[in-house]
């Protein structure tokens, strides 16, 4: 049984209380950089809502702390262009887990009533993809987010929690689905998660910062 490295043990100290250094030392096998998790996962949403509406509400995520639980704080940090291409948005996220995630996300396609866009760079960095449809009065959601977390400790205890990370995620999407039907005063139809990876779904060509890092 090897030892936690020096580098891995520091990388630690701002870890949740709720994670023991210990147990992690105890059975640590390899090299905390070689330890990189990598997240592929989808959120479903019908809303019975005008698509108009549900587009909306998902493009102005400057209001989303006011319905979404969890989003605790949006930060303009850029404008873009006219059409909001190249905007830059600060997003601060606090799920069932002790600790937030923040990252910056760069709005890189914006097609309205079709499709959202960005690539995202901070505690987690990769690309979120919202798609839009409809069908009679029921509007669908689809939410794909592929990412690496960068905090040296998530990535350390990722083989050994990853499903509670993952749990982390859907309970967020979860308030999301909930707080935005609130929101338009309609009703959520339904909502389902998927982690492609274990769909054995993973994405053929992986987005830009992950494909580079040899995702």
């Amino acid at each position: 049984m090897k030892r936690c490295r020096p580098t891995a043990a520091r990388g630690l100290r701002n870890a949740p209380d709720a994670i023991s250094n210990q147990s992690l030392c105890l059975n640590f096998q390899y090299d905390w950089t070689d330890a990189v998790a990598e997240y592929h996962l989808l959120t479903i949403w019908h809303i019975d809502a005008p698509l108009e509406n549900v587009y909306g509400a998902i493009l102005d995520s400057l209001q989303w702390p006011h319905w979404w639980k969890g989003s605790e704080k949006v930060e303009q940090k850029a404008s873009g262009d006219v059409d909001g291409i190249d905007s830059i948005r600060r997003y601060s996220w606090r799920g069932e887990l002790p600790y937030s995630v923040v990252f910056e996300v760069r709005a890189t396609h914006i097609e309205a009533l079709v499709a959202i866009e960005g690539s995202a760079k901070g505690d987690l960095e990769g690309v979120g993809r919202w798609q839009f449809s409809r069908k009679g009065r029921v509007s669908s959601v689809h939410y794909e987010w592929h990412v690496r977390s960068t905090k040296r400790w998530m990535n350390l205890v990722a083989p050994f929690v990853r499903p509670v990370f993952i749990r982390n995620h859907e309970y967020v999407m979860a308030h999301g689905g909930k707080g935005l039907a609130r929101l338009l005063d309609s009703k959520l139809l339904s909502q389902e998660n998927i982690d492609l990876m274990a769909k054995g779904s993973r994405p053929r060509a992986l987005p830009g910062p992950l494909h580079e890092r040899g995702g």
